[in-house]
């Protein structure tokens, strides 16, 4: 398995696509994940065609058990963000 992109070489990656310097390539970037993170964050969802859709979803109240001692303790609600992949790309991964 390669090592995942940085974000320096998105951008830079980015920038030679849109055919710009690197400085929009960047703030292009940053202005896409924040949009994603206050979508997601206010309960919404974004979908990213090709790609998938990331969204929040609420879990339950539910007993865990901590594996070291084990331990049973009653875990309260909470939220966790979640990104279904699009079929396009599982069938280019598979491919």
């Amino acid at each position: 398995m390669s090592k995942p992109m940085t974000k320096t070489q998105l951008v830079a990656t980015l920038a030679d696509k849109m055919n710009t310097d690197k400085k929009s390539a960047a703030a292009s970037l940053d202005a896409i994940c924040d949009l994603i993170t206050s979508e997601v964050s206010g309960g919404g969802a974004v979908t990213l065609p090709g790609v998938g859709k990331i969204y929040c979803r609420e879990r339950p109240e539910r007993m865990v058990r901590n594996p070291a001692t084990g331990e049973s303790f009653k875990k309260g609600a909470d939220k966790v963000v979640k990104m279904t992949i699009a079929k396009a790309l599982k069938d280019s991964v598979n491919s």
